[in-house]
């Protein structure tokens, strides 16, 4: 199966989904985005990235800011860095970088991003791309990964979630969980206030089926 180009999704969507199905609803189908502390050193990190250009470093070419897109993910989306490593005169293997600005989580979410990257890669250039890094800011230290078959499952499992929760046009309730407080959307989900209205709800149905 294939995506056209209007049915595409946003890569980052896919990391969202798995820290939060409301938050990757509030952004990706209200339209919902507020920055905080920690999106806002993400995003300059990024940018930084970015705005440093492209260059060579011996058998190593170096692009930045590299677009993307796979019509079989049906994704679209950004690589902050993708190394080009020489294998022969003639050929060179890709290499993809993500950069992050904390440290390695518990989750698989930055290795689906980065492995999401790859796919990309391998569908726009017709290559095998087997490994990449992710760099984290908070530890300056890069960690390698590899793109097994059970990464890959779950990148397209989880871009298979995010289109039929984008195509559903509905968000779900919200749950609050310790996570909540490092969220950017706290404010707009409001997950405290949204359990207790669930529970006045609950509440006031049950006692109207008791009459």
């Amino acid at each position: 199966m294939y995506f056209e180009e209007e049915d595409l999704i946003m890569l980052s969507a896919l990391q969202h989904y798995i820290f939060c199905e409301r938050q990757c609803a509030l952004i990706h189908i209200e339209q919902v985005w507020a920055e905080n502390r920690l999106t806002a050193e993400g995003r300059i990190m990024h940018e930084r990235v970015h705005e440093e250009g492209n260059e060579s470093r011996g058998d190593v070419r170096i692009a930045r800011g590299v677009p993307l897109r796979s019509l079989g993910l049906g994704i679209v989306g950004m690589a902050d860095v993708v190394e080009f490593h020489r294998v022969d005169r003639n050929h060179w293997q890709p290499f993809p970088v993500e950069y992050k600005r904390g440290k390695p989580k518990t989750d698989d979410s930055d290795k689906i991003q980065l492995c999401a990257q790859a796919i990309c890669l391998e569908e726009m250039l017709s290559v095998a791309v087997p490994r990449g890094a992710l760099f984290y800011g908070r530890t300056r230290r890069r960690f390698d990964v590899l793109f097994d078959d059970s990464l890959r499952i779950e990148v397209n499992e989880t871009a298979k979630s995010v289109h039929e929760l984008i195509a559903s046009g509905i968000t779900p309730p919200a749950v609050y969980e310790k996570r909540c407080e490092s969220c950017s959307l706290l404010g707009e989900c409001m997950p405290k206030n949204m359990e207790k209205r669930s529970s006045v709800k609950r509440y006031l149905k049950q006692m109207v089926e008791a009459i």
